[in-house]
């Protein structure tokens, strides 16, 4: 593959991946930002572009700062470090705006400026970490004489290899007593002998570390096994009860399975209290071992603010929030409406939405388990009423063909869609158009430090004379 010398990076494009432009042919590479003058290493070449990574710094940009982690280059996790944080909301809006223009095609309002976050470290009140009885080294490691095959890892998997995981021994993400738990599990694990696991051969004790906080104080933990030990399970539980008194919840699951998915497992509370509460905008939310909850807080309450005004509720609407979760937006907005009718696949978090509204006294939700490609059909429509708005928050992949062509033929007068990926969201938003507008346009930065952006558009119903 060729080496390209000296190219000067002049912008960020898909998936936060640095691009220049070299013979009129676009090269994208990682870990870089307009200002920089590399050489680059193409690994693939494309149709339309090259691939490639940085192999030799001739220039810094001038907007480069010094990353806070020591893992920044090796962890997948948090690759704009180096970029300020008003350039990282720069190019997250940019990506909105690209998105919906080259995709979706369709006439656009002024983009409102982009909601960023009041925490730019240590916003997230989730963790999930991995045991791996071999830890991913470095290219300075594998090219040394040292041998580092017995070393293990308790951390992040490296971003495309199933099977790897990189040590870490500082996260900047959740605040404490997160690092402390995952460093003391560390060294008593590795006191005792205990096998970490190896994600090929199946085999070893210890699988994965959940932490999750709340904003009052409250600490979830959750280990999983995936060896059935009782004796050496109570040992490490026992301990981290010991080490950290302010844990309000520690559960264990043991998942036989080949992969890492809890959703079907069955976590067991070992001590504490089965469940921690959140609260948002006075409201008051139901978190335990497996419940869906926003990671960055007061963002997530910013962002449903934002659903909720551009819903333009009055009272007398019937609001469908579709991907409902546990129901946190439908809880969130049902005080402004007159009926709020929840769709949601997973069966237990439906469970919790119903929950969540129980503990609210909120009398006008509704929540219905269920594919809503299957859900959302005309009896449907007819058994619950007609949505006068819909407001859908779907996965990164977008919503099913056939969940938009239902939402086309309910014709409410608002849609409020809310998205992870402006990629997808700008496709299907390409065919809403045939009988709705985008009216207005808000990006919300969840992910400091990251190149994900939320974004939630407006989409108002075209009348006959297409307006």
């Amino acid at each position: 593959m060729p080496l390209l010398e000296k190219v000067l990076i002049t912008d960020i494009g898909a998936e936060g991946n640095a691009l220049a432009r070299v013979e009129n042919q676009v090269v994208f590479a990682p870990m870089l930002i307009p200002g920089d003058v590399v050489d680059i290493k193409v690994r693939k070449k494309r149709k339309n572009y090259l691939e490639g990574s940085a192999v030799k710094f001739h220039e810094y940009s001038p907007d480069r700062i010094k990353p806070v982690c020591r893992h920044f280059g090796i962890c997948g996790g948090c690759k704009w470090q180096h970029l300020p944080y008003h350039l990282q909301l720069k190019y997250k809006e940019k990506q909105v705006r690209d998105n919906l223009t080259r995709i979706a095609k369709v006439q656009l309002p002024e983009i409102t400026p982009i909601l960023g976050s009041e925490k730019i470290y240590f916003y997230r009140n989730k963790l999930e970490y991995a045991f791996s009885d071999k830890r991913w080294l470095t290219r300075e490691e594998v090219s040394s004489d040292n041998d580092f095959d017995k070393e293990d890892a308790l951390g992040f998997h490296v971003p495309g290899v199933f099977d790897k995981v990189l040590d870490i021994r500082e996260c900047h993400l959740q605040p404490e007593p997160s690092n402390a738990i995952r460093d003391a599990v560390r060294r008593f694990t590795h006191k005792k002998g205990y096998a970490f696991f190896n994600p090929r051969q199946h085999s070893g004790f210890l699988r994965n570390l959940i932490i999750r906080n709340s904003a009052s104080g409250n600490v979830l933990v959750i280990v999983i096994f995936f060896l059935d030990e009782p004796e050496r399970r109570e040992a490490l539980l026992n301990f981290i009860i010991s080490e950290f008194p302010q844990i309000t919840s520690l559960w264990y699951i043991i998942n036989r399975k080949m992969n890492d998915s809890l959703t079907d497992q069955v976590p067991v509370l070992f001590k504490g209290t089965d469940h921690m509460m959140e609260e948002m905008n006075g409201l008051k939310f139901r978190v335990g071992p497996k419940s869906f909850y926003q990671t960055n807080s007061i963002q997530a309450a910013r962002l449903y603010n934002v659903a909720r005004e551009y819903a333009g509720l009055t009272g007398n609407e019937i609001v469908y929030d579709l991907y409902t979760g546990t129901g946190t937006i439908a809880n969130f907005i049902a005080s402004s409406a007159r009926k709020v009718i929840g769709i949601e696949y997973v069966k237990e978090a439906i469970e919790d939405a119903s929950t969540n509204s129980a503990i609210n006294n909120i009398r006008n939700t509704f929540f219905h388990a269920g594919d809503l490609k299957d859900v959302l059909s005309e009896h449907f429509f007819k058994e619950n009423g007609h949505p006068d708005v819909i407001i859908t928050d779907p996965p990164r992949a977008g919503m099913h063909n056939d969940v938009v062509e239902a939402i086309l033929n309910a014709t409410p007068d608002r849609i409020v869609y809310v998205s992870c990926n402006p990629a997808t969201q700008a496709r299907d938003i390409m065919i809403l158009s045939k009988k709705y507008n985008v009216a207005k346009i808000q990006p919300v930065d969840m992910f400091p430090q990251t190149h994900h952006v939320e974004n939630v558009t407006l989409l108002k119903r075209k009348f006959d004379n297409g307006f």
